[in-house]
């Protein structure tokens, strides 16, 4: 057997660089390079690995492990999983810090490569510098919290196990049905080990996205169940995206003319003035889908894990006749809430379906029904989002909405909008008008504070050719904002907007709405110095990270400052003042936030009464 003497570190490299994808015909590297911060743990082995080949396969220098983990699963989302990227770090903190990164990740079902350098496997030195030790397990280090956040875990402990466990981690990671993050934890002496790597380790591969089939007999059911409905709805979930069947879900709603609404995952899978599409569904839904969602008598999901914003947390779907029919890749998702599961892919089902409807039509009532019913809502978002008559005042503060309005205005087909957490997520989900499948990018299966500024990283090395613009409200900034550093150093632009509403604004109306008082959120309402919280110049401290930026104080002025951002060529921050107590309230659904039962609070107790009664609405 021919073989091939290298260090495990090399070896691995080497056996990333052999694999490839192939998008829209197109032949690719599979890994679109490695994420690295080098601490003692890894700067010896899989640095000098990597230092190698640095010609050949790039290694991109980040400012914090958690925002270039947090760049992977942006890039591996905007690819729709068809790409990768790989992260390693030191051994301790460094290795904690991107633990975050992959349970959002997982969360959201995205492949990453998580490489952290991990103690010796001889344990010689005992205890090394970062290692935290264990009195009754010496075969634990800080890695194995990465076990419950990655679909396939291992730890390296001799250089050949490399060659059975690289490629299940891949495989896992490529599957649909297991896609998500994948840990190889390696020991810093065997990185360093050499070994006779058979030449075969190293061939070429060349990996094409599965399509599963669904039973026939699972077909039958669904189809059987979507002819014999009345008021049919689709749910168009992130599945859609990643199985790349926008283009079959939007003939499959033409040729049937059944209405469709959105998850956060799914949006942009139809443009938002195709006359089948109600927006958003769930929490932060709009009326029309809401509504329709409640009257439905079949539920056609496609491609969504059902989560509670998506379901109301099991109220939204009300009619107690209604069928839930589930098409999802997975068994385990396609079975919740009791669904008629259809497993399969999404694009090939949906051919297969299409085949086997013929001339079915939904009847016209319904959807003459649910178009008066958009109708209403898109005029509600034309209201919320338009420019108000204080567009030059500099002593009102925009509401979120105000400033969305801006800034879909002033976006294009080409943009791609990115955003996570707080209350911008609820709002873009119902507001933000998109009409390309690429231009609307929420991590919202995590929720994940901090994302916003490295995943927009992270979108534009996916997509360079695209305009992105991240929203981010102050709280997100000040939890994670090195990467700015990161995107000028690799000429990666982004347009980034920052409400600054001075604090945790979303949570603070969630506190109250749930009786409390207003407490540790907005900086007003925290424990201070006398003087209370400073002040944050964010243009200032953008400006110190090596973008261009400016403070605006009025919307006006915003959106002279975009065609400013537009012009520049770097990174360029925006920063506008804005209020933190209003929110979109038209559309929307309940959400089941434990309320206490027992409280001094008159607010809190009455809250948790109605919590009762709501609470009645769910199944079980």
């Amino acid at each position: 057997m021919e073989t091939l003497r290298l260090t495990m570190a090399q070896a691995l490299v080497k056996h990333l660089q052999v694999q490839f994808t192939v998008i829209d015909g197109v032949e690719m590297p599979l890994f679109g390079g490695v994420w690295a911060i080098f601490g003692h743990g890894n700067v010896a082995g899989i640095g000098e690995a990597l230092a190698q080949v640095k010609n050949e396969f790039t290694t991109f220098r980040a400012h914090n492990e958690q925002g270039m983990a947090l760049a992977a699963c942006a890039y591996a989302k905007q690819h729709r999983c068809q790409r990768i990227m790989a992260c390693t770090s030191s051994i301790g903190p460094g290795a904690t810090n991107m633990i975050t990164a992959a349970g959002l990740a997982m969360a959201n079902r995205l492949p990453v490569l998580f490489l952290p350098g991990d103690v010796f496997a001889t344990r010689t030195p005992d205890p090394v510098l970062q290692q935290v030790e264990h009195f009754n397990d010496p075969t634990m280090s800080v890695n194995d919290c990465f076990r419950p956040v990655s679909r396939y875990f291992d730890r390296i402990n001799r250089p050949e196990q490399l060659i059975t466990s690289l490629p299940a981690a891949i495989n896992t990671m490529l599957d649909p049905i297991t896609c998500g993050p994948a840990t190889l934890a390696l020991p810093q002496d065997v990185q360093a080990m050499v070994f006779d790597f058979p030449t075969s380790f190293f061939a070429k591969k060349v990996h094409k996205l599965r399509r599963n089939r669904t039973d026939v007999d699972q077909l039958a059911a669904a189809v059987d169940a979507i002819k014999k409905a009345k008021k049919p709805l689709i749910l168009l979930g992130g599945g859609v995206h990643y199985s790349l069947a926008v283009e079959e879900a939007k003939a499959f709603i033409e040729q049937y003319h059944i209405p469709a609404c959105e998850t956060q995952a799914g949006k942009g899978a139809l443009a938002w003035d195709h006359k089948f599409n109600l927006g958003s569904v769930g929490v932060t839904g709009s009326s029309a889908a809401n509504a329709a969602a409640q009257e439905a008598d079949l539920i056609i999901a496609i491609g969504t894990r059902l989560q509670d914003f998506t379901s109301a947390s099991r109220t939204l779907f009300a009619n107690p006749d209604h069928t839930l029919l589930s098409l999802n890749v997975t068994p385990f998702d396609a079975e919740k809430h009791r669904s008629l599961p259809l497993v399969g892919d999404a694009k090939v089902t949906l051919q297969e379906l299409m085949a086997e409807l013929g001339d079915h039509l939904t009847p016209s009532s319904w959807v003459d029904h649910v178009h008066a019913l958009n109708q209403t809502w898109l005029s509600a978002v034309d209201q919320a989002t338009a420019l108000p008559t204080q567009a030059n005042d500099k002593h009102y503060l925009p509401t979120d909405a105000n400033v969305i309005g801006v800034i879909n205005r002033f976006a294009s087909v080409d943009s791609t909008i990115v955003q996570a957490a707080g209350g911008l997520p609820g709002e873009l989900h119902k507001l933000w008008r998109t009409s390309s499948d690429l231009g609307y990018h929420v991590e919202y299966g995590f929720s994940c504070m901090g994302y916003e500024l490295a995943g927009g990283l992270g979108v534009k090395m996916a997509a360079p050719e695209r305009e992105v613009i991240v929203m981010v409200g102050d709280g997100s900034y000040l939890m994670l904002n090195s990467e700015i550093a990161t995107s000028v150093m690799l000429g990666l632009k982004l347009t980034i907007v920052v409400l600054d509403n001075r604090g945790y604004a979303c949570i603070n109306r969630l506190q109250q709405a749930c009786g409390g008082e207003p407490f540790n959120n907005l900086l007003q309402n925290c424990h201070t110095v006398e003087a209370g919280a400073p002040k944050t110049d964010f243009a200032a401290h953008a400006k110190a990270l090596g973008a261009a930026s400016e403070k605006v104080a009025c919307l006006a002025e915003l959106e002279a400052a975009l065609v400013r951002a537009r012009a520049s060529d770097k990174t360029y921050v925006i920063a506008i003042d804005t209020d933190p107590m209003p929110s979109t309230q038209a559309g929307g659904a309940w959400w089941d936030v434990a309320v206490p039962e027992v409280s001094t609070r008159n607010t809190v107790t009455n809250a948790e009464h109605q919590y009762k009664i709501a609470k009645q609405q769910q199944p079980y």
